[in-house]
């Protein structure tokens, strides 16, 4: 996996990805602590807004700013929302009112929604052989999912020497050191079409969505992904500390162990994606997440003892090995069903697409939980990732007559 780093522009841009996710993840840890000192016990709430701000400036934002900037050469885009991020990140330290927060937020998570999808599409013209692009994903999901685990760990041992404010300078050096890798790299030639309208432009993303039925099946699998995603996300700590009364840093472990379920299944892809169909592959990862949260369901509704704790960590497991059985061949399939001057739209759609299924699936998760407990909550959540799933299956077997030569597996 790791010879594709040998190609020096894909060094840099991976590398500018590592620090930009670690600045990040101390941001997060920076930003929960800077809540409760303004908020107190009314903190999950300042993070809950937060959280949904940052849903939207995704969802919304995304499409919009690839539009505006189709013509703007990548290495200005990417550099110049790297330089705007460090600027809100420099500005939070000095926060006092909650609503102050909401704003950074937004305008943080803007320039996210600039970087990330405009980041993903300038991977393929710099990887153009197809097994280095996978090989690329993988270590894409290995470094999100490194960051989850490592992130906490680095801000908690920098917190035993400094105050949560410093974490703040932690995430600026993280923006500025991506922003001055992406600088110095060499960037291949910026393609755009001829001159069309805003709102041509706007809406091109969606439109290859629409009439390409692997990326109409790719929306479903977005849901099934948000299911069990809104789940961990949103009840681990409920079911840690609420349903089975264990301690805060069972919490972590619980986390750990979903993302390392990720990690392993992103270091097997490359092999495994040789020898099967992007289909095949996706739809396991469709068919899996329902059943876990059915059985979470089940371990759920038992009494709570040893047993059914191993049970939880190990649902969490699987649960995280068939996200990223879908989430890492993702990309391929943006890739393929794209050319050079539309992708940056194609990718600001997926992003936008898949996170507006998020904005359902985590008030779901949190308001059923407290409704309903958090057993029929796995099963509803189940409920709708099967029909997401069905429907992925009925689109992608429509496409028989468009499939790219790539999605016919080598060997089964």
């Amino acid at each position: 996996m790791l010879e594709v780093l040998r190609n020096r522009t894909y060094r840099r841009l991976f590398s500018a990805q590592i620090v930009a996710l670690v600045g990040t993840g101390l941001l997060t840890v920076a930003l929960g602590l800077l809540a409760f000192d303004l908020a107190g016990g009314d903190a999950g709430i300042v993070l809950g807004i937060a959280l949904t701000i940052k849903m939207v400036a995704y969802v919304g934002i995304a499409p919009v700013i690839s539009a505006l900037t189709a013509h703007v050469p990548r290495k200005t885009l990417l550099v110049s929302a790297d330089v705007l991020r460090a600027i809100v990140a420099l500005c939070l330290p000095f926060v006092t009112e909650a609503w102050q927060i909401y704003v950074l937020i937004f305008v943080l998570q803007a320039a996210s929604a600039t970087f990330t999808p405009a980041f993903q599409a300038l991977i393929p013209a710099v990887l153009p052989k197809e097994s280095d692009y996978t090989r690329a994903l993988s270590l894409s999901r290995l470094a999100y999912d490194l960051e989850s685990l490592l992130s906490p760990i680095l801000a908690a041992a920098l917190l035993t020497v400094i105050s949560y404010h410093s974490l703040f300078v932690g995430t600026v050096v993280g923006f500025v050191g991506s922003a001055l890798l992406v600088l110095t790299a060499t960037l291949p030639a910026h393609h755009v079409s001829s001159p069309t309208p805003f709102w041509e432009r706007l809406t091109r993303g969606a439109r290859v969505f629409w009439r390409t039925p692997q990326l109409r099946a790719l929306l479903a699998m977005n849901m099934v992904v948000a299911t069990s995603t809104g789940m961990v996300i949103v009840n681990t700590v409920v079911l840690v500390q609420s349903h089975f009364g264990r301690a805060q840093s069972d919490f972590a472990i619980a986390l750990a162990c979903y993302g390392f379920g990720s990690m392993l299944v992103a270091l097997a892809l490359p092999r495994v994606l040789e020898r099967f169909a992007d289909r095949t592959v996706m739809l396991l990862g469709c068919s899996v997440l329902p059943v876990g949260l059915l059985a979470l369901a089940g371990v759920v509704s038992l009494p709570t003892t040893t047993l059914t704790w191993s049970g939880l960590l190990l649902i969490w497991f699987v649960l995280g090995a068939a996200t990223a059985l879908i989430l890492t061949p993702s990309a391929r399939l943006l890739r393929r069903s794209s050319d050079e001057p539309n992708r940056p739209a194609v990718f600001a759609a997926q992003f936008s697409l898949s996170h507006a299924c998020f904005i359902v699936t985590y008030p779901l998760a949190g308001i059923l939980g407290a409704l309903l407990g958090l057993a029929p909550t796995a099963a509803v959540l189940a409920g709708i990732g099967i029909v997401a799933g069905i429907i992925a299956l009925r689109a992608w077997t429509a496409q028989a007559t468009t499939s790219s030569p790539m999605d016919a597996p080598i060997a089964v």
